[in-house]
């Protein structure tokens, strides 16, 4: 695979509930407003994009007692967004002077809650094609029509590298990143609750992108989740599946509860 100097450094992972009876204004306010504003306006955030879980597909999360969403079926939309390497940083200082100016203008949503808001590092990308694939800073961009969101506790020493191999055989599967968390905002705290703790300090996040609605391949990812467990390199504690947003559309939003 070709290299070029734009990396990214780390990703904010912010995955939320509207109110009922407030879902079609917090798509529009978040998609037209929120999204530029609170984030994609700054400096150094490189990409971004937001995914949604209609019941459907949040009927599909396992485990039943995860640390990440409580209840597990907490957090509808997830909006993920990629940071430029070596400038994260001067990112997080800037949205966390942002956020509360934005409140203070009346620029805020009160009818929304956090199920897990958090910074996450960039450590690893695999790639079912190595040579030739979507690099991870354009994932956000490239259109996939799936993502899972599986988050893991680290085991004793067991390697989940046979495991991701066999889930990047799966067609359709197409990239498994991981991350591990950073921290939160900025000095100043948030204007609003921010969800769950997320589990211990050293669990890691994977985002594993789709070209195939993740319906199709969620036994894919059961597997997988099996698969880690059997190796000794971790258990699973959150495993996720989303659909992207059909931007400037409410798609989905009558199909939420």
């Amino acid at each position: 695979m070709d290299d070029y100097p734009v990396k990214v450094g780390a990703m904010l992972f912010t995955m939320v509930d509207p109110h009922r009876g407030h879902e079609v204004a917090y798509n529009r306010w978040y998609e037209r407003d929120h999204y530029y504003a609170g984030v994609m306006d700054g400096p150094h955030a490189i990409a971004g994009s937001r995914w949604v879980a209609p019941r459907a597909l949040k009927d599909l999360r396992f485990p039943a007692d995860s640390p990440f969403a409580e209840p597990l079926d907490a957090g509808s939309y997830v909006s993920i967004y990629w940071y430029l390497k070596g400038k994260v940083d001067a990112h997080t200082a800037w949205a966390g002077e942002r956020v509360w100016w934005l409140y203070n203008n009346d620029r805020g949503f009160a009818e929304r809650s956090h199920a897990h808001t958090g910074i996450y590092t960039f450590e690893s990308a695999r790639y079912a094609d190595p040579d030739d694939g979507v690099p991870i800073e354009l994932a956000l961009d490239h259109g996939y029509k799936g993502l899972a969101v599986v988050v893991t506790e680290p085991g004793d020493g067991g390697s989940a590298e046979g495991p991701e191999a066999a889930l990047l055989a799966t067609e359709g599967i197409d990239t498994i990143a991981s991350w591990t968390p950073k921290g939160g905002p900025a000095d100043g705290g948030s204007p609003m609750a921010l969800g769950t703790a997320g589990g211990s300090a050293d669990r890691v996040v994977q985002l594993v992108f789709m070209e195939a609605d993740p319906r199709e391949r969620w036994d894919a990812v059961r597997d997988y989740a099996k698969a880690v467990e059997d190796a000794g390199a971790g258990r699973v504690t959150f495993a996720a599946p989303f659909l992207p947003t059909v931007v400037g559309t409410d798609t989905y939003v009558d199909e939420l509860w």
